[in-house]
């Protein structure tokens, strides 16, 4: 059996993507599969194509000759390239149109969350981690191929004995408007889709498997160390879908990082937060001891101790990213972050004493309730810690920089944001200008901002339903261009379709059906609920106590 798995974006990109790596060594080493590897081409890229038809990386097999298409996606703004790659291995778009030819299957963090603005593309999709049930369907699929099972009967064993798999066939909504009126299911068994976890993280080590320089993120092995958050906040998708909170124990990471020190000097640990990460400190200290440096992926600021400080900064870490998330500490109560000015000043100064000479600060803009004074509190904050990276830096002789990441705020699926809308592009794109004119001079100091536009583009296809097939579609014909058929959209120009600002900018109403109710993520939508009412107070949330706390149900 051959099954070609595709990442929906440049080589570059997929073979720094951690979760890409880790599939392809489950396909790969499965027995009796055959797995190759296809990605979007660049211009120039011809090497992928054949006669115009999108090739495998591996044998240039023409991706359409392959029993499995298999597609990672991480990123709801990879969606309309999945549109692409199927035209380019000249399969038809649509599941309907098909009928014969490969497979076609999905999965990833981005569909964990929505997949319906693709659903209309996709025979199948594994809604979950896939360590476990993606080899459950590729043993399902070769028994089926040994005894010449058809393709429907195929996709409803899958539905009936996969936990995880959804079949958008089987499902059919209703609209009114931009809301989602009712669903349908056909399928065997309970319309629920539930989303598969794995408990034990120390049953296998996720490691970077194929080493490559032209990749980001390629003068680094990189080592999951824990996946979900414990901390809560409230904006954050992968601190919602991936819970409950696991990680990997020390002595395992421990392997791992020795391991990876064997090939890259540099171990880039990967989790939503490490500083709080147990046993954190001795992994720096270990790559350190080897000559080598651990680069974690980022620090919530009160969590840095001096032994931690000691060990990036002896590791000659010369960046450290710290996310403050929120200016105000009105806006980080909101938000949950649990943070104070204190704190973030606090490991500031820990750090750079020790040595390190450059920091990233992630902050948002845009986020619900948020005020004049919120914005100008983001420039206060990166201003002072600007202030004291530098004076350290004229005390060793070398002053560093502060990038200030800012992104629009996002609302998400499965986060206590989920109904609340995104601000308008006007609003966010003064708030910019406030940030530029009030930061814009400050030496030693450099912004870097995400497009308000691209942020109407993911918040469109985070929250929109299956009727987005439609605008993917455009999109594709126009080459990529995704804002002019945005805006030929919001002109009227995509028959049957209700206006995109009711998807962005919409507040979805409390009882309203949310395109990806159907999925089981265990968490409870009155725990949301209860987290959105938090945050309107400005009130804080404990972190998680997976022990004794079960209020958010995904334990």
């Amino acid at each position: 059996m051959r099954v070609c798995l595709v990442y929906p974006n440049r080589y570059a990109v997929a073979m720094g993507n951690l979760g890409f790596q880790a599939v392809y060594a489950l396909c790969d080493q499965f027995p009796g599969v055959v797995c190759e590897r296809a990605f979007l081409p660049d211009e120039d890229e011809a090497a992928l194509l054949h006669g115009h038809r999108l090739c495998s990386l591996e044998s240039r097999r023409p991706v359409a000759d392959f029993d499995i298409v298999a597609f990672s996606i991480s990123f709801e703004t990879d969606y309309w390239h999945v549109v692409r790659l199927l035209s380019l291995a000249g399969l038809p778009l649509r599941t309907v149109a098909r009928g014969g030819g490969p497979l076609v299957i999905a999965g990833g963090p981005a569909t964990f969350l929505n997949p319906e603005p693709i659903a209309d593309f996709v025979d199948l999709f594994l809604i979950g981690e896939a360590e476990e049930m993606l080899p459950e369907f590729l043993q399902l699929y070769c028994e089926a191929r040994a005894t010449g099972t058809r393709r429907e009967e195929l996709l409803w064993q899958t539905a009936q004995r996969v936990k995880g798999a959804y079949v958008p066939l089987f499902y059919q909504p209703h609209f009114e408007g931009p809301v989602t009126a009712g669903l349908d299911y056909c399928g065997p068994g309970e319309a629920a889709v539930e989303r598969r976890l794995i408990w034990d993280l120390n049953r296998l080590a996720t490691t970077t498997r194929v080493l490559s320089d032209e990749a980001v993120f390629g003068d680094m092995v990189m080592v999951e160390a824990s996946r979900g958050c414990q901390w809560g906040c409230r904006f954050c998708a992968a601190g919602f879908m991936y819970r409950p909170i696991r990680t990997r124990g020390s002595d395992v990471l421990a392997a791992s990082v020795r391991a990876g020190l064997e090939e890259r000097a540099t171990i880039g640990l990967v989790g939503a937060e490490m500083a709080s990460l147990p046993g954190v400190e001795a992994l720096a200290e270990l790559a350190a001891a080897a000559g080598g440096r651990l680069s974690p992926s980022s620090l919530k600021a009160d969590c840095v101790t001096p032994r931690l400080a000691a060990a990036l900064a002896g590791n000659r870490n010369r960046s450290v990213t710290i996310a403050p998330e929120a200016g105000s500490e009105r806006m980080r109560r909101m938000i949950n972050k649990n943070l104070t000015e204190a704190d973030i000043v606090r490991a500031t100064d820990m750090l750079v004493g020790e040595g390190v000479q450059d920091l990233k600060i992630y902050a948002m803009f845009g986020l619900p309730a948020e005020e004049d004074a919120d914005v100008l509190a983001i420039a206060e904050l990166t201003t002072k810690l600007r202030d004291r990276l530098c004076a350290a830096g004229r005390a060793r002789g070398r002053v560093g920089q502060v990038t200030l990441s800012l992104n629009p705020f996002v609302p998400k699926p499965w986060t206590p944001f989920q109904w609340e809308p995104m601000e308008t592009l006007p609003v966010l794109k003064a708030k910019i200008r406030q940030l530029r004119r009030t930061l814009g001079k400050v030496p030693n100091l450099r912004l870097d901002v995400e497009s308000p536009r691209a942020a109407y583009l993911q918040t469109l296809l985070s929250r929109g339903d299956r009727r987005l097939a439609v605008a993917l579609e455009a999109i594709h014909v126009a080459g990529g261009d995704w804002w002019s058929v945005i805006r030929r959209w919001q002109g009227g120009g995509l028959d049957h379709l209700p206006h995109p600002d009711g998807y962005v900018y919409r507040r979805y109403r409390d009882d309203e059906r949310l395109p990806w109710d159907f999925i089981d993520h265990h968490l409870s939508k009155g725990y949301l609920w209860t987290e959105r009412r938090k945050a309107a107070a400005a009130r804080q949330s404990p972190p998680c106590d997976t022990t004794s706390c079960r209020s958010c149900s995904a334990c």
